[in-house]
C-alpha cells in the first residue's frame, strides 16, 4: 500500500528571484530524506508561486523498508588473543553494533578473516515519522536572504502563515512559529478563497479552483502561448528575454497576457532606453518589428484579476508614461553636457579607496590600451582613436541616464559621442569596452572596442590583486572572473599576437608608474598567471577531453592563442588517428629518458649507430620547419611534421643502447633525447594522455 504525501508551505510574498532555487531545494532534501529513511516513493513534483512552495509525493511506502545488513569488523588476528578470548578491539565492535560477541561470525575477504555482525532493523509506520521529518526539511532550507517575524528565532525567506502536511487524507501534525498544519490551503489573494484539499493527490486541482496554477511549467506554458497568439494576430515580434520571463512566472498565481501602447513621440529616445525602462521598471515585454525597431506598445502579464483588460491597459499605460517622461527629460539634459565637462566629473567619484577616482582609473586604461596599441603595431590612426575612446570610455557614468539606468554604461556613452560629434569607431568602441558582459555575450568587434576593453579589464584585476582582493570561493565582488574570461575571449576571437606576459607587464608597470601597485610586481604577476590559467583552462574544457587540456596546459598557456590551437590539433588527431597512441608511447619514451640527460648540446661526431644518426638527421630537418609552424599556429601541421618522428625514434630503441658503458656515447645519446623532448614539450606533455 502506498498514499501520496504533500507538504505546501504558505509565505508572504516571496521576491521572484528566490522562488526556483527555493522549490528545487525544497524538492532535492524531500528527496533526500525519504531515501535515508528508507521510505520507497515514486514521482516527486514541487510546485511555486509567489505565496507558496510545496512538493507532492507519489506513492510514499505505508512504512519503511526492513534493512538486512552485515558490518564489517576486525580481522580475525587483531579480534582474537593468543588464549581465544574476544580483544578489547573486538568487545568495543561488538557495543558500537549493539551486539554480542556470540553473533559474530568469520568471513574471509581478500585472504583475510575478518568477523562480521548481522544486524536487522525492522521498518517503523511511515505516517509515525513524517511529522519530525517534514519539521527538519523546513528548518534546513536556507536562501540568500532570510527574515524573523514576531518574536521568534526562527528565520525563513518570508513569514510562514499557513501550512498543509497531508498523507493521503490524513493531516501530518506540524507547528512552526505558532502555525499548524492542516488541509487548508489559500487561493489567489483576490479570486479566490480557502481551498480545502481533501487528499494530498487533489492538491494541483483544488488550488486550480481557486484561480491558483501551482505548477511552473503550466504557468509557463500559458505565459508563453499567450504570448505567442497576441504576436500572431497583431504581426509583432514581442522580445521574450528568459530572465523576464522567468520574474514574471513568479510573480503571477494565474497569467493573464495584455497589451498596451505608448506615444510613438518616446520613439525619438535611442531604443535601449525605452527597452531597458520597460524591461527594468514595469516588467514589460517590448514589441519589435519585422526589422527589430521599436513599436509603440508593450505586453504584460498581470496576476489574474477581474477588472477588464482595458482598463488594467490604462493603468499601465499611466504608469509608463511617467517612466518615458522622465527618460526623455534626462536624455534631453544629458545632451547638454559637454563630454571634457562629464571627465572632469569623474575626478570626484571615488573607484576605490586604494586605487584611486575613476579619473585615475581612465588615466591608467589610456596608458594601457597605448602601450598594447604600440605592442601590437596597429598604426597611428587606430592607435589615435584607441587612446581616445581609452580617454572617454567612462564619461557617461555622470549622466543622468545611467544613474537612473546603470545597465545602460556603454550603450549611452556611444550614443552621446556620436551627437558630440566623436568619430564613428570611437563611439563604437566605448560601447563595446565593455563587452563580454557576460557568460556567453560577445567580444569586441571592433579592434579598437577590443584593446580598450582588455585595457580596462586587466587594470582592474591587476589593481585588485595588487591590494589583496583575489577571487576566493564564490566570493568575487568585483567580477575579476568574468573579466578575466573576457580578455581569454578577446584575444581568441580576434588572434591577438598578445601574450600574457605582455598584458600583465604592461598593466603592472603602470599601476607601479601611478603608486597603485601596493605589492610586488613578480608576485602579482605569479598569482595573475595561476588566476589566468584556471580562466583559460575553463575555455578549453568547454570543447576538449580534460587529459588533451591537461597535456597542452602543462605545455604552456601564455600563448593562449597557440594553446587552443595545440589543444584543437591534438584533440582532433586523437579523433581521427586511432594509431596515434603508439606515436605518443614513442614520444613518452623520449621523455623519460631525457629527464637523466645532462650535456645540453648533440655531439654529431659521437653518434655511432645509424639507427642514431638517422633520428639525429630526421629530427634535424623537422625541428627548424616544426618550431616555425607553432609561431604561426599552424598546430595541426606541427603536430603532422611531429608525428613524423615516430618511425626514427622506434628504430632507435629498438637498435641503440641509450646507456652506453662510454660515458660520453651515454651522454650524447640523452643529448639527442633531450633535444627531441624540448620540442615535444612545447606542443603538449604527452605523457598527461590517458587511454581507455
Amino acid at each position: 500500500m502506498a498514499r501520496d504525501l504533500l507538504f505546501e508551505i504558505g509565505l508572504e510574498e516571496v521576491p521572484a528571484r528566490f522562488l526556483r532555487a527555493a522549490m528545487d531545494q525544497l524538492k532535492e532534501r524531500t528527496e533526500k530524506w525519504l531515501s535515508d529513511s528508507v521510505i520507497a516513493y515514486g514521482e516527486v513534483q514541487a510546485f511555486a508561486t509567489p505565496r507558496r512552495l510545496a512538493v507532492l509525493v507519489k506513492d510514499v511506502a505505508e512504512k519503511q523498508e526492513d534493512v538486512h545488513e552485515e558490518v564489517k569488523g576486525p580481522s580475525r588476528k587483531i579480534a582474537l588473543g593468543e588464549n581465544g578470548e574476544w580483544s578489547k578491539a573486538a568487545l568495543g565492535f561488538a557495543r558500537s553494533q549493539g551486539a554480542d560477541p556470540s553473533q559474530f561470525t568469520f568471513k574471509e575477504v581478500g585472504g583475510t578473516e575478518y568477523i562480521y555482525v548481522s544486524k536487522s532493523t525492522t521498518g517503523v509506520e511511515t505516517a509515525s515519522i513524517l511529522a519530525e521529518g517534514l519539521t527538519g526539511i523546513l528548518h534546513a532550507m536556507n536562501f540568500p536572504k532570510n527574515m524573523r517575524w514576531g518574536s521568534y528565532d526562527f528565520k525563513f525567506v518570508r513569514p510562514i502563515r499557513w501550512l498543509v502536511a497531508l498523507f493521503g487524507s490524513e493531516v501530518v501534525d506540524i507547528e512552526i512559529t505558532g502555525v499548524k498544519s492542516g488541509n487548508v490551503s489559500r487561493g489567489h489573494r483576490f479570486l479566490g478563497k480557502d481551498a480545502v484539499i481533501p487528499e494530498a493527490s487533489a492538491y494541483v486541482e483544488a488550488l486550480r479552483a481557486e484561480h491558483v496554477i501551482v505548477d511552473v511549467n503550466e504557468r509557463q506554458e500559458l505565459i508563453s502561448t499567450q504570448i505567442a497568439e497576441l504576436a500572431k494576430s497583431k504581426d509583432w515580434n514581442i522580445a521574450v528575454k528568459d530572465d523576464l520571463l522567468e520574474e514574471v512566472l513568479f510573480l503571477v498565481e494565474v497569467p493573464t497576457v495584455l497589451f498596451g501602447t505608448f506615444d510613438e513621440s518616446f520613439l525619438n529616445i535611442p531604443q535601449e532606453v525605452l527597452i531597458t525602462s520597460m524591461r527594468e521598471h514595469q516588467r514589460y515585454f517590448p514589441v519589435l518589428d519585422a526589422q527589430g525597431s521599436l513599436l509603440p506598445y508593450f505586453v504584460t502579464v498581470r496576476n489574474g484579476g477581474s477588472v477588464a483588460l482595458d482598463t488594467i491597459a490604462k493603468g499601465n499605460e499611466k504608469v509608463l508614461r511617467a517612466r518615458l517622461s522622465d527618460a526623455k527629460f534626462f536624455y534631453e539634459e544629458d545632451q547638454k553636457l559637454q563630454i571634457k565637462d562629464a571627465l572632469s566629473k569623474l575626478e570626484t567619484i571615488v573607484f576605490h579607496e586604494e586605487l584611486g577616482t575613476v579619473g585615475d582609473k581612465v588615466r591608467r586604461i589610456r596608458r594601457i590600451a597605448d602601450s598594447l596599441a604600440e605592442k601590437l603595431e596597429l598604426g597611428t590612426s587606430t592607435a589615435e582613436e584607441i587612446s581616445r575612446t581609452a580617454e572617454i570610455c567612462k564619461f557617461d557614468l555622470v549622466t543622468q541616464m545611467v544613474y537612473e539606468f546603470p545597465e545602460l554604461q556603454g550603450v549611452m556613452g556611444e550614443d552621446y559621442a556620436r551627437k558630440a560629434g566623436e568619430p564613428e569607431t570611437v563611439a563604437r568602441g566605448i560601447f563595446e569596452h565593455y563587452q563580454p558582459r557576460f557568460a556567453g555575450d560577445s567580444a569586441p568587434a571592433s579592434m579598437v572596442g577590443s584593446i580598450v576593453s582588455i585595457a580596462d579589464k586587466i587594470d582592474t584585476i591587476a589593481g585588485c590583486f595588487s591590494i589583496g582582493i583575489i577571487p576566493t570561493g564564490s566570493q568575487d565582488p568585483y567580477a575579476l572572473r568574468r573579466q578575466a574570461a573576457g580578455i581569454v575571449q578577446i584575444v581568441l576571437d580576434h588572434q591577438l599576437p598578445l601574450l600574457l606576459s605582455d598584458i600583465f607587464g604592461i598593466a603592472l608597470e603602470v599601476h607601479e608608474s601611478m603608486g597603485t601597485l601596493k605589492r610586488s610586481a613578480q608576485e602579482i604577476r605569479k598569482d595573475l598567471y595561476e588566476f589566468f590559467g584556471l580562466r583559460v583552462k575553463k575555455t578549453l574544457s568547454d570543447s576538449l577531453r580534460y587529459d588533451v587540456v591537461d597535456a597542452v596546459i602543462a605545455a604552456g598557456y601564455d600563448d593562449v592563442v597557440s594553446v587552443v590551437s595545440r589543444g584543437n590539433a591534438l584533440m582532433d588527431t586523437l579523433n581521427q588517428q586511432p594509431d596515434f597512441k603508439t606515436t605518443v608511447e614513442s614520444f613518452n619514451r623520449v621523455s623519460n629518458l631525457a629527464s637523466k640527460a645532462s650535456a645540453e648540446k648533440v655531439r654529431s661526431d659521437l653518434l655511432q649507430e645509424d639507427a642514431e644518426k638517422s633520428l639525429y638527421t630526421a629530427w634535424q630537418s623537422v625541428s627548424g620547419e616544426y618550431r616555425g609552424l607553432l609561431g604561426e599556429n599552424k598546430a595541426a601541421k606541427a603536430l603532422e611534421v611531429l608525428g613524423s618522428l615516430k618511425v626514427p625514434v622506434t628504430s632507435f630503441f629498438d637498435s641503440v643502447m641509450v646507456m652506453a658503458e662510454d660515458e660520453q656515447i651515454r651522454a650524447n645519446r640523452l643529448a639527442l633525447l633531450a633535444s627531441i623532448d624540448s620540442d615535444l614539450k612545447q606542443f603538449a606533455d604527452f605523457s598527461k594522455l590517458v587511454w581507455a
